[in-house]
């Protein structure tokens, strides 16, 4: 169950874990991982390193894999004809993730700034460097409808991204990453995060910390889950992976 306030932040993603030390330490992290979220989380237990010191490591409260859900959308389709040739389409989260290596990373909102001027441009500019580190497609989520999602795409110029709508929160309920933003009169929308999936099974999380309902507008932090932070994580580098 998700935290109320921003105070009660690491409880919505489970009990805070001390950094491993040695072989005993580490079998006691594995004692205290449920076995379902084990694989899920198996390279978070490394942490962020600073110097000689391990960040402390925060279960995020994710599946093992992506969650199998519909997705409504709309898509362009020239023999309908006129000036606004589009149509409804179901696609399924194994139409997007099966069978590839995925970054997939999900936001508050489409157009909101740190969005739109930082992390969906970040990660289309740096799309062939994510293909040369063995990354298929890059998707970004976000709890909004399939207009919004076309007409942003649009207009941040997208060629490489590809955008999934979740207005309905399938997808975001399913990950566990729904956060309430009432006092924005948002309703409920997707904390920000990013993981790396290879046919469906989620290999890394980058969860941004402070998950929390009906936060300031400070509230919204963003770097685990940039595009810069997941590029050292693929190249074997000292990387940030969030709560």
């Amino acid at each position: 169950m998700m935290s109320k306030t921003c105070a009660s932040v690491t409880r919505a993603f489970g009990a805070r874990v001390a950094p491993a030390r040695g072989k005993a330490a580490s079998v006691g992290i594995r004692n205290r991982i449920p076995a379902q979220t084990l694989d899920a989380s198996r390279s978070l237990l490394a942490g962020r390193r600073f110097g000689s010191r391990s960040a402390n490591v925060v279960m995020a409260a994710v599946p093992a894999n992506l969650p199998n859900v519909d997705f409504r959308v709309r898509v362009r389709d020239e023999s309908i004809g006129g000036d606004n040739p589009f149509t409804w389409k179901t696609f399924t989260s194994e139409d997007y993730f099966k069978g590839k290596k995925v970054v997939l990373f999900s936001l508050p909102g489409a157009f909101t700034p740190t969005c739109s001027t930082y992390q969906l441009p970040g990660f289309e500019k740096n799309a062939e460097e994510f293909k040369k580190l063995g990354v298929d497609e890059i998707y970004c989520l976000s709890v909004n409808d399939s207009f919004v999602m076309n007409k942003w795409a649009q207009d941040q110029g997208l060629e490489a991204v590809k955008v999934i709508p979740d207005g309905s929160l399938a997808f975001t309920n399913a990950m566990d990453m729904n956060v309430q933003k009432d006092n924005h009169a948002f309703g409920q929308r997707s904390w920000r995060y990013a993981v790396v999936a290879d046919d469906m099974k989620i290999v890394q999380t980058f969860v941004e910390p402070g998950k929390c309902e009906n936060g300031s507008v400070d509230d919204d932090p963003y770097g685990a889950s940039s595009p810069e932070n997941i590029l050292k994580y693929l190249k074997g580098e000292d990387f940030d992976a969030g709560a």
